[in-house]
């Protein structure tokens, strides 16, 4: 949806979140699309595969018919993106992406065609209660016209009564073949609904220590925590809670203590601001020391205004819907029922945590959870299953 904003802050804003299965060209793909890399952890480069979430934001604009981020024209949307990963023993990383977004890019190579990850992520997005999704059928360029059709096909087959009507958009992400169109089905989703006016919920995906060796006492920075603000609005100074919030490890447990702390700056994309509402990504500089947002320590915690959030717990009912099929175990194979005292693995918002079902009622499961969470009511949580030692995403469930 087009609309007559000027500068970034005031455009209409998205989070769009790049998935498919690996070698598929996300990253390829989203490089051409924001001129960004985003496989930039050390681990990522050796291996060649996204395995942290990645960033980028971009502003698209409209020159006449034809859509760019080289500031042509008008500025249309600002967008962010999350590169999740491909690999299937990623899983729970991507249903981490998948709880910050709005929409989704799902990638699926013409010349290979719809893999078990294929499938699986667009589970991921039934399972986050993603409406808006765009298909690119990628790598374009290695495939006769005959083969193009007939993966069209299939992928309209795949998309099944729920995703019918997703635009499917031929392209060759390695060409820069048809990027153009895609920029404007992004600016063609239809603006999510925000609540700037409620208690702020902010969802961390990751912590960080942004100090490098040698920095001078005076200029070192407090722990930076990057996700997303999904209702309510931070600013500058706020004092904020985190929840669970810090692990403490002794002989017979780990026990979490919740942490206290101001809003020291914020960042809307790579841009300060005063003020943080919904949409997009974002990152919150705290006065944590900075040992604090190493290696991704908090992430999954949830952050508000002092008092607002509900008690960390370990236990949590939900209604549960279980899919079909699981895939990406050599074939399909039907999921069968859950079991009392079976171990599942829960992904709430972006905290992943293992639960033992202690009772089961229909389709009503109560879970005692590993890792204690904060839980909203409503809010929809993927459900994996164990399978010869890997998790498999086998369906979701509402809180109750």
């Amino acid at each position: 949806m087009a609309i007559k904003a000027e500068t970034e802050l005031e455009l209409d804003t998205i989070n769009v979140g790049i998935f498919g299965h690996i070698d598929h060209g996300k990253t390829t793909l989203l490089e051409r699309l924001s001129g960004k890399w985003t496989d930039t952890h050390s681990e990522e480069m050796k291996r060649g595969i996204t395995i942290k979430l990645g960033y980028a934001d971009i502003i698209i604009y409209k020159d006449n018919e034809k859509y760019n981020i080289e500031g042509k024209g008008k500025p249309i949307r600002h967008v962010s993106f999350i590169d999740s990963p491909g690999h299937e023993m990623l899983m729970a990383t991507t249903l981490s992406g998948a709880a910050l977004i709005d929409a989704a890019i799902l990638v699926i190579a013409a010349n290979e065609g719809i893999k078990p990850q294929t499938r699986e992520h667009l589970m991921v997005l039934q399972t986050k209660n993603v409406e808006n999704i765009i298909i690119i059928q990628n790598k374009i360029d290695l495939v006769t016209i005959d083969q193009a059709k007939k993966n069209h096909q299939e992928i309209k087959e795949l998309l099944g009564e729920k995703y019918k009507n997703s635009p499917v958009i031929p392209v060759s992400a390695q060409q820069q073949v048809n990027i153009g169109a895609i920029l404007k089905a992004i600016t063609e989703l239809p603006a999510p609904k925000r609540n700037p006016s409620s208690d702020p919920v902010f969802v961390i995906a990751r912590s960080f220590d942004i100090n490098r060796p040698g920095t001078i006492p005076n200029d070192l920075h407090g722990a930076v925590l990057g996700g997303t603000l999904k209702k309510g609005t931070l600013k500058v100074g706020d004092e904020i809670e985190i929840k669970p919030g810090r692990a403490i490890k002794n002989e017979k447990e780990t026990t979490y203590t919740t942490l206290k702390t101001k809003v020291k700056s914020l960042l809307k994309g790579s841009k300060h601001v005063k003020e943080l509402t919904p949409g997009g990504s974002m990152s919150i500089e705290t006065e944590l020391d900075m040992s604090l947002g190493k290696g991704d320590i908090l992430a999954g915690n949830v952050v508000s205004h002092i008092g607002k959030l509900p008690e960390p717990t370990r236990h949590v009912k939900l209604k549960s819907t279980l899919f079909p099929k699981v895939l990406g175990i050599g074939g399909e194979k039907e999921v069968e029922k859950i079991k009392q005292g079976e171990i599942l693995m829960l992904s709430i918002n972006t905290t992943i945590t293992g639960g033992a079902v202690t009772s089961i009622k229909g389709n009503d499961l109560e879970l005692s959870l590993k890792i204690p969470a904060i839980i909203f009511k409503g809010d929809n949580v993927g459900i994996a299953r164990n399978i010869t030692g890997h998790w498999r995403l086998i369906g979701y469930g509402e809180i109750l």
